[in-house]
């Protein structure tokens, strides 16, 4: 996915997702700005996009709709948003990948299906993500920083080398 850094970390029991704000459209930088994370189900869950507009915008929509379907859980929110986004003839056409968390657990959500929990409590998403992510790695295993400063720090670093994300940084926290 061509065009954003996400990052999400859990450590120590605080949850941080963050973003860069840029939104490019093709080689040119249209925002720098943008808010790419949002705050859901009354203040449990983020969720953080990368992809297009539009496109998060809907899967947004419909994340929160099954957020609420099925009472704030996270687990089965995003098993059942995947097999829509999978089956669904318009959502199947999405371009975009998600990340949510809640105070315990961090999903990738794609549309072919997938629905990824991965270990140690780092998740990145974005053309600058694989920077972002190692960065967090080493921040968490090196530094007593906590979970919004590793954020920071992180998108900061993937946005010096990726040339699709800025220093524009927006975090969330679930408190």
């Amino acid at each position: 996915m061509k065009g954003t850094t996400v990052l999400a970390v859990i450590k120590d029991g605080k949850v941080a997702m963050g973003s860069d704000g840029q939104v490019t459209m093709g080689e040119t930088i249209i925002k720098h700005s943008a808010k790419k994370v949002r705050n859901l189900y009354q203040g449990k869950v983020l969720a953080g996009f990368a992809g297009s507009t539009a496109d998060a915008f809907t899967l947004f929509e419909r994340f929160e709709k099954k957020l609420d379907q099925y009472s704030g859980n996270l687990s089965r929110a995003a098993v059942e948003l995947a097999k829509d986004w999978r089956t669904d003839r318009v959502l199947r056409r999405l371009e975009a990948l998600m990340t949510v968390c809640d105070s315990e657990t961090l999903f990738l959500i794609s549309g072919t299906g997938d629905v990824l929990e991965p270990e140690g409590g780092v998740l990145a998403i974005g053309s600058g993500g694989q920077y972002a992510r190692a960065a967090a790695e080493a921040l968490i295993r090196h530094t007593d920083l906590a979970a919004r400063e590793i954020v920071e720090e992180s998108l900061i670093i993937a946005a010096q080398i990726c040339i699709f994300s800025n220093e524009e940084i927006y975090v969330e926290e679930l408190l």
